[in-house]
């Protein structure tokens, strides 16, 4: 049996309150973690907090900035780091998702090359995710950004990734 991890209950608390509504307590609450991690903190609970710390800022330079954070965090991670958590976590399979939501911030902001390169390097992993519920999640995020793009569209997406 492994050892809770209180870093990660309380990240996985704070997303719970986020999508109940009160995304302000829960930016607040992670912010506030990202402060006690720190840049150089594990590289597991540095990207699942940026991850989903991104997702709770309506402007897209505020989300890109956690977003960057993420991917710099995945970079760091190991396989043994994440299967220490959780045994089916890949860390080749944190790079789609990360991929659409900077290609996302990117398009929002209007910079839509860059986007088209991470909708690239997000498309490059597919293979790391399985037909589940986050896969089909994932590639239908691809498919919105992509027909956003398609129409040099900066408008925030009703499903953003």
């Amino acid at each position: 049996m492994t050892a809770v991890d209180e870093t990660m209950s309380v990240i996985n608390d704070a997303v719970t309150l986020g999508r109940q509504g009160d995304t302000a307590q829960a930016r607040e609450r992670l912010i506030a973690l990202w402060d006690t991690i720190g840049a150089g903190g594990d590289p597991l609970h540095r990207v699942s907090l940026a991850h989903f710390l991104a997702d709770l800022h309506e402007h897209a330079a505020d989300a890109l900035t956690w977003d960057i954070r993420a991917l710099d965090a995945a970079d760091a991670l190991t396989d043994e780091r994440a299967q220490a958590h959780h045994a089916g976590l890949s860390v080749r399979g944190f790079y789609p998702s990360l991929h659409l939501n900077l290609a996302d911030n990117y398009r929002r902001l209007g910079a839509f090359d860059t986007a088209r390169r991470h909708l690239e390097a997000a498309h490059t992993r597919l293979d790391a995710l399985d037909e589940d519920g986050y896969g089909l999640g994932v590639r239908a995020g691809i498919t919105n950004v992509e027909a956003a793009l398609a129409n040099n569209s900066t408008e925030r997406l009703t499903t953003h990734p």
